[in-house]
């Protein structure tokens, strides 16, 4: 096939991503779960090739971005305040679904060695970051479950792709060393932080003197790429180099980089992560193909692989009920007071549901060397796992939360509320204001401001106790400015189309509306 047909392909893709997002609404499914079928409707279109993904391709290409722009938008003090929590999931629950999946499955297959077993279990165990990034962002949850899953969908593929690689090294080579692995584990933890903290660090310093937009945008979003790609270079983890990055990025840039910057930057990064991570489960859809045809040349027919898959799918998703509510209920009882502090089982049940497996699952897989012992076996289960996990997890994730009654909750500690911290800012304002609108000599030189953030200062106090702003006063106050937006935008056209301004006269004007109408937009609510 030429390069233009791959192309053409790509340009198919995009204009699959549109159709099935627009079907997805339709539905109401989470569009990941319209993507993966699609995905695997493509694959099986008369003409079409199999295709050969690389799976060390996928992870460099889509791995980074997705987690950096999950780390850019944490909140690191709740992240801090729940990161025992998080460890015990991103950490503990992987560790333990690959043991319990590794004993489950040898004890089925005696023949399988125990280390494709613990492989197998090391490549289903950890739940993908894009995976639970599509899904949760489309349900209501209280606060303390958003960050632990959140949180654990950043770290825990850390976890799974280490245990991956010692269970695959074990299988060669048929040496295994627990010491040398805890060692191994907590060099690349600790190397990747570090990495990644020096990254964060250097661009932190160098992001300041760049004042030209696009290079700005370009420098903070190329390193979470080079911090994924030195850190496996150098043998440290590129998934917790990444995360760090984007972590420190995300705190740093409110002091780093301009509005400008900063507006189109974020409109730049909603734009790839929303096509990356529809690729992605386009992509996980058409490896079905070639998963299926290897199947079919193999020995064994799918039907001979029915129980193994069975029980790895139900060890998969039982072991996580298992480890979650255990966790949960040794905490109740070692907390003094455990009915305020620890997790409903409501709670635990939506934890241990949202367990959706994609990408990491997948490339693993995938890059199972030839000769290892029941690659087929692995890449089947693999598959079957992320299948059931997002067609049927990540479509009844909103029912279970709506049947158990959870509703999202406002933050754990107390925070000023809008009207109160709009009352903080604008009396800033004026006082910036009311300092400037003097001359030298005392004499005011710009009534106007002083009186439009004097007014704007003594409503905003006058309301800072309510608990929100009043919302009938707001919205017909903006559904005039952007009546008045809409006037003058049709003035500009008109003067535009009968030959009275240039275009460049146009553009500029017409960027000076579309601000004013975005900021109406959004404040108006």
């Amino acid at each position: 096939m030429s390069n233009a047909f791959y192309f053409n392909l790509i340009l198919f893709f995009l204009v699959a991503i549109i159709a099935l997002e627009v079907l997805a609404k339709k539905l109401r499914w989470p569009p990941a779960v319209a993507q993966l079928i699609g995905g695997v409707l493509i694959a099986f279109i008369p003409g079409l090739p199999a295709f050969e993904i690389d799976p060390a391709l996928v992870l460099v290409v889509f791995l980074p971005p997705l987690l950096m722009a999950g780390a850019y938008f944490t909140v690191w003090h709740e992240f801090r305040r729940h990161l025992a929590g998080i460890l015990l999931l991103a950490i503990g629950a992987v560790l333990f679904t690959t043991l319990v999946v590794g004993l489950a499955l040898h004890s089925l297959n005696p023949a399988l060695p125990w280390a494709a077993c613990f492989a197998l279990g090391a490549i289903v165990s950890p739940p993908d970051a894009i995976a639970a990034k599509a899904v949760l962002q489309r349900v209501a949850l209280p606060r303390k479950l958003l960050v632990l899953l959140e949180g654990e969908s950043l770290l825990n593929d850390a976890t799974g792709l280490v245990l991956y690689k010692f269970s695959i090294v074990a299988m060669l080579t048929g040496v295994f060393s627990m010491t040398g692995a805890i060692e191994e584990f907590a060099w690349l933890s600790i190397g990747g932080i570090l990495l990644g903290g020096a990254f964060g660090y250097l661009v932190y310093k160098t992001l300041r003197y760049l004042h030209d937009t696009e290079l700005m945008i370009l420098a903070s979003a190329l390193p979470g790429w080079i911090c994924y790609v030195v850190g496996e270079h150098i043998g440290v983890s590129g998934v917790i180099a990444t995360v760090t990055y984007g972590m420190m990025l995300g705190w740093h840039q409110h002091e780093i980089m301009t509005a400008t910057a900063r507006r189109r930057g974020v409109a730049f990064w909603e734009i790839m992560i929303f096509v990356f991570e529809s690729l992605v489960f386009i992509l996980i859809g058409l490896s079905l193909r070639g998963v299926w045809d290897r199947i079919a040349e193999g020995s064994k027919s799918m039907a001979d692989y029915s129980l193994e898959v069975l029980l790895v799918l139900a060890v998969v998703i039982m072991s996580r009920f298992v480890w979650v509510f255990a966790v949960d209920g040794l905490a109740g009882l070692f907390r003094k007071r455990a009915t305020a502090a620890s997790s409903s089982w409501r709670e635990s049940f939506v934890t241990s549901w949202a367990g959706m497996r994609g990408v990491v699952t997948l490339a693993a897989a995938l890059a199972v060397p030839a000769e290892v012992p029941g690659r087929d076996l692995m890449l089947l289960c693999a598959f079957a796992v992320i299948l059931v996990t997002v067609l049927f997890q990540g479509t009844t994730i909103g029912w279970v939360i709506r049947v158990l009654k959870l509703k999202a909750t406002t933050h754990e500690r107390t925070y000023l509320n809008e009207p109160q911290t709009w009352a903080r800012i604008e009396q800033a304002q004026y006082a910036v204001v009311n300092k400037l609108a003097y001359d030298a000599q005392g004499s005011l030189q710009h009534p106007r401001l002083l009186e439009q953030y004097g007014y704007r200062q003594s409503l905003s106090d006058k309301h800072k106790n309510d608990a929100m702003l009043p919302d009938d006063i707001r919205k017909a106050h903006f559904n005039v400015v952007l009546a008045a937006v809409a006037a003058g935008r049709e003035e500009l056209l008109k003067l535009h189309r009968s030959g009275q301004i240039h275009d460049e006269l146009l553009h500029m004007m017409e960027r000076d509306l579309d601000i004013q109408e975005i900021a109406a937009l959004h404040s108006r609510g």
